[in-house]
């Protein structure tokens, strides 16, 4: 992904200049559908429990996701970028090792 065009720099400019959760809530839910943001909350909380050791069948009763959604985002967990590692370790306040 070339995160250097013009249209993903535009959006992550948007997002960090987001204030306040209110402004966050009506922004996702003018980008995204009902689905897609169910569907990104989803995935961080798999990636939360995958980093408390929850197992895969677990995952999947929780979230309704396939196993392959688990591993994928298992995936970018432990192998990506360090983002879920980053929002989660800044959601709990603590620092998560990448």
């Amino acid at each position: 992904m070339d995160w250097k065009n013009s249209e993903n720099k535009q959006l992550i400019r948007a997002i960090l200049s987001l204030e306040t959760p209110n402004e966050a809530e009506r922004f996702l839910r003018d980008l995204m559908t009902e689905v897609e943001l169910v569907d990104c909350a989803k995935r961080l909380q798999t990636a939360e429990l995958l980093l408390q050791n929850v197992p895969y069948s677990e995952i999947e009763k929780k979230t309704g996701f396939s196993s392959t959604t688990v591993a994928r985002v298992s995936k970018w967990l432990n192998g990506g970028r360090g983002g879920y590692k980053t929002i989660i370790g800044k959601l709990h306040h603590q620092a998560i090792p990448l």
